[in-house]
């Protein structure tokens, strides 16, 4: 009779994973996750502009005060800093919009680079061009806002710190909250509807047929001119309908009814639990448990980190970033060596394990392992449909994802807010992925240990099935 990990396994191979893998290969969730991934130079050049700002300016500042030597004579790197910034995070919807379009088009054989350049105007085309925001009146003082009220000037008002404020006008601007991180999901909604539209009238062979003798580039040009102006006139009534019936633009209401809700659930305890649980279990079938999650894990967990990175630059506190888990928060305490922190595992193997070919691919495992490279492991150990690891695969990202949110939570640690090349040793991941936060560094290094104590009894678990395989070959030749 079959046992229960029998009988489970035969479920998931024949149910569960065709699905996974119809989900994972689902051609406008591939587009998004190749999107996140095509602008990932860019937000690495912005995540690295704040992290030297933060041991340039930020960390100076708090340990000799403001205006301290270092810093002032670090203050045209501290200005090439704020300019990458600006190129990079400022902008970062609009890339998320160019690469979106360029990839789904792509997808269907459809000219990328006017899908991408569709898509970019179709978002554009949401955004507000005169936004509100309060002017600091440096020269007023709180007491003077009462006459200047009286002699007609509206829109005043004063601040907790005491600072007199003026609500203005900025016509033919656009604001950095629609064009950084906080524009992200309108991006997503409105570049991928819109490109959708043009995709669709293009293979509706709605569009301007020139002679054979017309060159490529100008009959590509002409083909996408009728989409192309259909999807950003869509895109532009859609925004006006909004403005007249809300009195809000799109991307007002999608930050306030999807964005927000979307990144606060996904930072919830067990919300981060589950995540980890199915990444960790398909890759148990020998699928990349992160790619098949990539729509969640890069179009909602990557824009938290962003969002968080944006209010870091705005705000310099820690206290102020609005979610706990980030897309780097994955990386930094409980990929340590890889997926299902297999690091631990090699380490265990290396110091306790009485198998051979398990030490053979430990030894060879082992420099790739530090910077968090692990397919030796999982296909040479092998843990993928091996059901000796498959507790141990499961359980230990999720009880160091626990551990981490503890700590997050409890303030004992800042959330990840800077994104760091994923091939960072443990420990620094989390110092540098922190802002240079010591604790974080050593919380990571808490869960290796754990992962360890995890992974252990199940070498030695593997060393006794050797012991007894060996044991029954030797009484079979006996026999023999």
């Amino acid at each position: 009779m079959a046992s229960f990990m029998d009988r489970f396994m035969h479920w998931m191979e024949t149910k569960f994973m065709p699905i996974a893998q119809k989900i994972g290969n689902q051609r406008h969730l591939v587009a998004i996750r190749d999107g996140f991934i095509s602008i990932m130079p860019v937000t690495m050049a912005g995540s690295i502009a704040v992290l030297l700002n933060v041991f340039f300016r930020d960390l100076p500042n708090t340990w000799w005060g403001v205006g301290n030597d270092f810093t002032a004579a670090c203050t045209q790197i501290i200005n090439v800093n704020v300019n990458v910034y600006n190129g990079s995070i400022s902008i970062l919807a609009l890339c998320f919009a160019f690469a979106l379009g360029y990839h789904l088009c792509k997808s269907y054989e459809v000219s990328p680079i006017s899908g991408a350049a569709v898509s970019l105007a179709s978002v554009v085309a949401t955004m507000n061009f005169a936004p509100e925001f309060a002017y600091t009146l440096a020269d007023v003082a709180p007491e003077a806002v009462k006459g200047l009220e009286a002699a007609g000037l509206t829109g005043l008002a004063v601040t907790d710190a005491g600072a007199v404020t003026m609500n203005v006008t900025a016509p033919s601007m656009i604001s950095t909250a629609l064009t950084s991180a906080t524009g992200l999901f309108t991006a997503l909604i409105f570049g991928l509807v819109c490109t959708m539209i043009y995709i669709k009238l293009i293979q509706a062979k709605l569009t301007i047929k020139l002679p054979d003798s017309v060159p490529p580039a100008v009959n590509n040009a002409f083909v996408a001119m009728i989409p192309g102006v259909a999807a950003i006139f869509f895109s532009a009534i859609v925004t006006q309908v909004c403005v007249v019936v809300s009195g809000s633009y799109p991307n007002d209401l999608i930050s306030e009814f999807i964005q927000r809700p979307l990144l606060g659930m996904s930072s919830g305890f067990f919300t981060v639990l589950l995540v980890e649980f199915l990444a960790q279990l398909f890759w148990f079938f020998g699928i990349h448990g992160m790619n098949v999650l990539a729509p969640i894990t890069e179009g909602i967990y990557t824009p938290a980190l962003l969002e968080n990175l944006s209010v870091w630059n705005a705000t310099g506190d820690i206290s102020q970033l609005p979610y706990m888990w980030t897309r780097g928060s994955f990386d930094a305490y409980t990929m340590m060596g890889g997926s299902g922190v297999t690091l631990g595992l090699i380490i265990a193997i290396l110091f306790f394990s009485k198998r051979e070919d398990s030490k053979t691919i430990a030894k060879l495992a082992a420099p790739m392992g530090v910077f968090n490279i692990n397919e030796p492991v999982i296909f040479g150990m092998p843990i993928v449909l091996n059901p000796l690891y498959f507790f141990p695969w499961v359980l230990v990202p999720v009880v160091t994802a626990a551990i981490a949110l503890g700590f997050t939570y409890a303030g004992i640690i800042p959330p990840v807010y800077i994104q760091v090349p994923w091939i960072m040793p443990v420990g620094l991941y989390a110092f540098f992925a922190t802002g240079g936060n010591v604790m974080a560094a050593l919380v990571a290094l808490l869960n290796l240990v754990v992962s360890f104590l995890i992974w252990l009894p199940f070498v030695i678990l593997a060393n006794k099935e050797q012991e007894k395989a060996e044991a029954a070959a030797a009484e079979a030749v006996s026999e023999a």
